[in-house]
């Protein structure tokens, strides 16, 4: 069974579903399927761009911390450090492990919820993704995406 980009509106009447739009589809229904916390934001806080997290082990949080030209709200827990970033920063980014990519910010089979550990100087909570993508790469020791040799 497989997803099909049109979708019968009522009689005679066909809607085209856009490829973003199927993704965000997709996206939705995987994370309706685990049971999850949702990482809490501070009051005041708004997500215009949407609200998703990227989750490291957390011996790496205290590497990546100076590397960032600017800080969003960060949480951590015994295992891990999150980071809150805008919905759909998974797009065309290959997170490098063992980074973990958290969709509305739902924090997976949580015995509790990460203690927020660094608050947003301003009222969004994110972290920009390019730069923590990059300072993760660093950190991992792996080549970002778009500097890979193409394979033919």
């Amino acid at each position: 069974m497989g997803v099909r980009g049109a979708h019968t509106a009522g009689p005679g009447v066909t809607r085209v579903l856009s490829l973003d739009s199927l993704a965000r589809l997709d996206r939705a229904r995987r994370a309706s399927g685990a049971a999850s916390s949702r990482l809490p934001l501070p009051d005041g806080m708004t997500v215009p761009l949407g609200c998703d997290a990227v989750a490291v082990p957390a011996r790496y949080g205290p590497l990546v911390l100076p590397r960032l030209p600017r800080l969003g709200c960060v949480y951590a827990d015994r295992a891990d450090w999150w980071w809150i970033v805008p919905s759909d920063s998974d797009v065309a980014l290959d997170w490098p492990a063992p980074a973990r990519y958290a969709r509305g910010a739902l924090v997976p089979d949580a015995e509790s919820v990460p203690e927020l550990i660094r608050r947003a100087d301003d009222s969004v909570p994110y972290t920009p993704p390019i730069p923590l993508y990059l300072a993760l790469c660093r950190v991992t020791g792996t080549t970002p995406a778009w500097a890979r040799p193409i394979n033919a």
